[in-house]
């Protein structure tokens, strides 16, 4: 099982490896949202914001989301780091149900293209 630490390195990599980004991936991380990532087997949520092409961690909750960010992801903290290191198909992932992600229609449309 990931620890928080694993789980937090992996937001830092994917913020990297999306700024780094160009064409419509770069598109679709200039988004400026609200985002939170809740961890399901640590329950525990990283909330945020992802902007400029970067995820922010702002803060780390106990538990689910305490408000609803535009967009929302959950997974287990091993899926997280899974996905980040390649090893697991996001698109794979989420239609199996290992990975939930939940967004508005316009922003399921831009966030498309990093799948």
């Amino acid at each position: 099982m990931a620890t928080m630490a694993e789980c937090r390195s992996a937001l830092d990599r994917l913020s990297d490896t999306l700024a780094g980004a160009d064409g419509d991936v770069r598109s679709a991380a200039a988004l400026d949202r609200s985002l939170s990532c809740y961890i399901k087997d640590l329950d525990v949520t990283f909330t945020g914001r992802l902007a400029g092409g970067r995820i922010q961690v702002l803060d780390t909750v106990e538990g689910p989301p305490p408000e609803k960010a535009e967009i929302r992801l959950a997974m287990t903290g091993d899926d997280l780091v899974a996905l980040v290191d390649g090893d697991l198909n996001f698109a794979k992932a989420w239609g199996s149900g290992r990975v939930r992600l939940e967004a508005g229609f316009r922003d399921l449309l831009k966030l498309r293209s990093l799948l």
